[in-house]
């Protein structure tokens, strides 16, 4: 392949490389990206300048199941638990801050979320007793403090934890 051709070709790739991420730029300079939808307590779906959206799942929290599936039941304070998060981010954009793994194994973006406001979406998740705890390494940077936040939701009865004083 002579000179031409390949710069050409890089040329091209380059082209297509940056229409690709052309919507991305956008939403990363902003830091911040609207909310579509809310899958469950603990996952949901945000505009990052993409056609489809980019599925986030939150680190650190694990929300009761708001369905039934193959290895999983729905769980006591599951549907209101997605109540919650669908509140908390109804018409709002968020800020993600990244774990050392960025996505686990179903392809979702695994990440620590903030409202515009400064609100920390998963310490208010525990805090609140919408979900428990669920720390896998290497992203594990504020587990203790969840570990606090959700002794303290248990003794207080809240949420999720209201069942085992009833």
């Amino acid at each position: 392949m002579n000179k031409a051709y390949k710069y050409l070709l890089i040329l091209l790739v380059s082209i297509i490389v940056a229409y690709y991420n052309s919507g991305k730029e956008e939403a990363a300079l902003s830091g911040l990206m609207p909310v579509s939808r809310v899958v469950d307590g603990d996952t949901f779906w945000a505009e990052d300048g993409s056609k489809k959206g980019v599925k986030i799942r939150l680190i650190g929290v694990d929300a009761p199941e708001t369905r039934d599936s193959n290895y999983k039941k729905i769980g006591f304070y599951g549907q209101e638990a997605k109540a919650y998060l669908t509140d908390l981010l109804d018409n709002q954009e968020v800020r993600l801050e990244y774990g050392v793994d960025s996505l686990d194994r179903y392809g979702r973006v695994l990440a620590y979320v903030y409202l515009s406001d400064g609100t920390f979406v998963n310490e208010e998740l525990i805090k609140n007793g919408f979900a428990r705890v669920l720390s896998i390494p290497p992203n594990i940077k504020y587990a203790d403090d969840f570990v606090s936040y959700e002794r303290e939701a248990r003794e207080s009865n809240l949420g999720l934890w209201q069942r085992e004083s009833e």
